[in-house]
């Protein structure tokens, strides 16, 4: 048995420029691992590898070298991958497992679900993303608009004041019951603020905010998770936690009430499931999220996803932000993400 594994560097475009607290992308550097195979003749399965500057724990000066070094490597070994010595490299876990889905199912549907048969959607949350407060009203009229019935704001750009006023808008015209409003600090408060602000968020009758603190100051989160008026998600705290050991006293420690799991991220989708079980079993719930990558990577996420039968709003929709984007049967109906039976 013969595999060959070739890399692909693609360097995508935003459609509008995408706002986070730690800046402005307007492009997104991804790699396509392109996967053969004299088992599966005339197939080539497709994977993404997708790091996030400086913010995943793999994003490093060397990382194109680094990817093609283990793609040799699980190539001269016939396609066998030691997936433990992976463990601190997420993006590439993720790229390798999607590729080796797609080889062996010669298909986009990763997974046999009722989402890949095309029988249903995922509710997905419309997300917002940071801007002046114009340029977030306008965003949020247009997910008011479209049906959207979860919204996801992220803050700590603009003025506090000027965030409130945005989830009054909302409030003003949606019960919880009509739109559950979450927000995404991406750590931006301090400690000793953020408890006065998670009290003044929570008038608005929020579903949760997700990382209010920046990640590592475990003694100021668990303080901040046992008084919090609001239920606490993470997502940026969970970087770095490769081992299942590492996870666990992750999550003894601090007590979430959510985790927000993106595979690119997390450990792939076989880190992603560690975190699933680890946390079921501390009764915390969890939803999924994309990280700006390409529809290649959005796909095999929510094929993934899918398994899990998860009836929480995910956060799916970032795949179909760029100009220049890999065409595939995904599609946003109203508030869900759809697949399309070729």
């Amino acid at each position: 048995m013969t595999y060959q594994i070739q890399v692909i560097p693609r360097l995508l475009h935003f459609k509008q420029p995408a706002g986070t607290s730690r800046g402005v992308y307007t492009t997104r550097q991804v790699w396509y691992i392109h996967l053969t195979s004299t088992a599966y003749p005339g197939r080539v399965g497709v994977g993404e590898c997708a790091p996030l500057p400086a913010l995943s724990c793999d994003d490093c000066p060397d990382y194109a070298n680094r990817l093609a070094e283990i793609c040799r490597a699980i190539a001269q070994a016939d396609g066998a991958v030691d997936w433990e010595a992976l463990r601190p490299y997420p993006s590439i876990i993720f790229g390798l497992e999607c590729a080796f889905l797609h080889l062996q199912t010669g298909s986009w549907q990763l997974f046999d679900t009722s989402f890949s048969r095309s029988e249903c959607g995922i509710p997905i949350n419309g997300l917002i993303w940071m801007g002046d407060y114009r340029q977030m009203l306008r965003q949020i009229e247009d997910k008011m608009a479209l049906g959207y019935r979860c919204i996801k704001l992220k803050i700590g750009a603009i003025k506090f004041d000027e965030e409130l006023e945005l989830l009054r808008h909302i409030r003003a015209r949606f019960s919880p019951s009509d739109i559950e409003l979450r927000v995404d600090a991406n750590g931006a408060f301090s400690p000793h603020e953020a408890y006065d602000k998670l009290c003044r968020l929570s008038e608005y009758e929020l579903h949760s905010i997700e990382q209010p603190l920046r990640a590592g100051q475990w003694d100021d989160l668990a303080r901040l998770i046992e008084r919090s008026p609001l239920p606490v998600a993470l997502d940026e705290e969970l970087i770095g936690h490769h081992t299942v050991e590492a996870k666990i006293a992750l999550l003894s420690a601090l007590h979430p009430s959510y985790l927000v799991l993106k595979p690119s991220l997390h450990g792939g989708m076989r880190g992603s499931d560690e975190w699933i079980t680890l946390a079921e079993e501390q009764q915390i719930g969890w939803w999924a999220t994309s990280a700006l990558e390409s529809n290649i990577g959005l796909n095999a996420i929510a094929q993934w996803c899918a398994t899990h039968r998860n009836s929480l709003p995910q956060g799916l929709g970032t795949g179909l932000l760029f100009t220049d984007n890999v065409e595939l049967p995904l599609e946003i109906r109203q508030d869900s993400l759809w697949y399309r039976q070729p």
